[in-house]
């Protein structure tokens, strides 16, 4: 039989939170405004399946390029290309820096 290949495939630990993480997410995640230009850490958040980015954006910094509706337009280096997607703010975090 073989493997399924769907867009969650392989999955199960980059998605499973914690028990006390479970359920809705913060309000204060949720009401965070992004500047243009700033960088974001892209970090699925399993309990909004809307806008969720692929799984290979996971842990990636991206730089916002623009506010589109409810989501934002990040710029995503891979490998030499730079991907655009389309991500809602419960999958984004600040990045500080190193």
């Amino acid at each position: 039989m073989r493997g399924s290949k769907g867009y969650y495939s392989g999955t199960r630990s980059l998605l499973r939170k914690p028990q006390r993480e479970r359920g809705k997410p913060q309000i204060s995640k949720l009401l965070h405004e992004y500047e243009l230009g700033s960088e974001v850490i892209i970090k699925m958040n399993s309990s909004v399946q809307k806008s969720m980015p692929h799984k290979r954006f996971h842990g990636k910094v991206g730089v916002i390029q623009e506010k589109r509706g409810r989501g934002y337009v990040v710029d995503v280096p891979q490998g030499e290309a730079i991907k655009t997607i389309i991500v809602r703010c419960e999958h984004l975090e600040p990045y500080t820096g190193n």
